[in-house]
């Protein structure tokens, strides 16, 4: 008889908690990147941040290196994956987030595979990269204007 109490809690506890998540899933997955025109990037240092709107579970904030025009680097300065002392943090198999930012380097793109399995953390962080670029592209137009 305890064993059935105790799997009922749990089961009502695994349903509160996916109710709780849902709305934050579902936003994540349905992100869609913006096609940033990475030629006309200006050089610098910039910071992206996602924030949900249902939860703060993704929430995160890169900071993107452009360099020559090329997006050099992409560092991850907040996020549930980052651990003390920098250790990167596997989000899938053998796959850390430096992972994707690699492709983006790689490609020169935001459109990009995303880790298999790890859709929503993929996604998020890319959101990240995507509001950090979108400075580098405000400032080099700003410029232009003048």
């Amino acid at each position: 008889m305890r064993v059935l109490v105790v799997l009922g809690v749990l089961a009502v506890m695994t349903a509160a908690a996916y109710l709780f998540m849902a709305p934050g899933m579902r936003e994540a997955m349905n992100l869609r990147m913006a096609n940033i025109d990475f030629t006309r990037l200006r050089d610098g240092t910039w910071i992206g941040e996602y924030k949900g709107n249902w939860d703060s579970l993704r929430n995160c904030k890169v900071e993107v290196t452009v360099l020559g025009g090329r997006v050099s680097s992409v560092r991850v300065l907040e996020s549930p994956l980052a651990k003390a002392g920098g250790e990167k943090v596997k989000i899938r198999d053998i796959y850390t987030i430096d992972d994707l930012f690699g492709r983006v380097i790689q490609g020169q793109t935001l459109q990009v595979d995303i880790i298999s399995g790890a859709t929503i953390t993929s996604k998020t962080h890319l959101k990240a990269v995507e509001m950090a670029l979108e400075s580098a592209l405000k400032h080099q137009a700003g410029l232009a204007a003048h």
